[in-house]
């Protein structure tokens, strides 16, 4: 405390402490920090759960939900649906997403999930005659 002209004794506190004493920490340079956090590409999961779901005539798949990597694309989607029912290349397979549209068969996966997605997953309805679009 210091004494001022009138005789008043005031709180001298250097920049250095709180209101309250404590002392103050400097603030840390936020670039840096930034720097530091790994992009919000790194942090997601690699992989997006696909649900595959048959529509009008389609058979049935045993297993419905498959983790399937970000980068691969609609086309190797649907010859995977091929290979699983052991069908012929002549055999026509249509692939939708949300009933609504059939993506390019050069749309990536994680593309279609980050547009598309709901609940964590990516909808997709295969049939073996056009039904939506």
């Amino acid at each position: 405390m210091a004494e001022t002209e009138s005789g008043s004794k005031t709180d001298q506190r250097s920049e250095d402490t709180s209101e309250n004493g404590e002392p103050v920490q400097p603030q840390q340079d936020k670039s840096k920090e930034d720097a530091t956090v790994t992009s919000p590409a790194k942090k997601k999961n690699d992989k997006v759960d696909v649900l595959l779901k048959n529509t009008a005539d389609a058979p049935i798949m045993a297993k419905k939900k498959w983790a399937v990597p970000r980068t691969r694309k609609v086309s190797w989607v649907i010859e995977f649906i091929r290979k699983y029912f052991k069908c012929e290349q002549t055999d026509s397979l249509f692939l939708y997403v949300n009933q609504a549209f059939a993506p390019a068969p050069d749309q990536e996966i994680g593309n279609l999930f980050e547009c598309y997605g709901s609940d964590g997953k990516l909808v997709l309805h295969y049939c073996m005659k056009e039904a939506w679009g």
